[in-house]
């Protein structure tokens, strides 16, 4: 009979969450990690909008195909002082 180690914590779960989420946990951290998070659903439901954080955060500052609008009173300045 083989004795079944005790799962990681939520808190050791945080502490390695970026490792986990880029794939650089070793496999068999990587098999603690899925084991907590099939009994653990705060972590689950963390990790998600953790997720979907990230994913906000690089569309925000993704680049556009639209170029930004400069304030009419910016472009006025930058004219004025070309001319002066």
């Amino acid at each position: 009979m083989s004795e079944e180690r005790p799962y990681i914590t939520c808190r050791e779960l945080l502490d390695f969450l970026d490792l986990y989420l880029d794939g650089e946990l070793p496999a068999d951290r990587r098999s603690e990690f899925d084991r907590h998070l099939g009994v653990c659903e705060p972590c689950r439901s963390y990790i998600a909008e953790y997720r979907r954080a990230v994913s906000l955060g690089k569309a925000a500052f993704a680049a556009s195909d639209e170029p930004a609008e400069a304030p009419a009173e910016l472009v006025a300045a930058i004219l004025r002082a070309r001319r002066g």
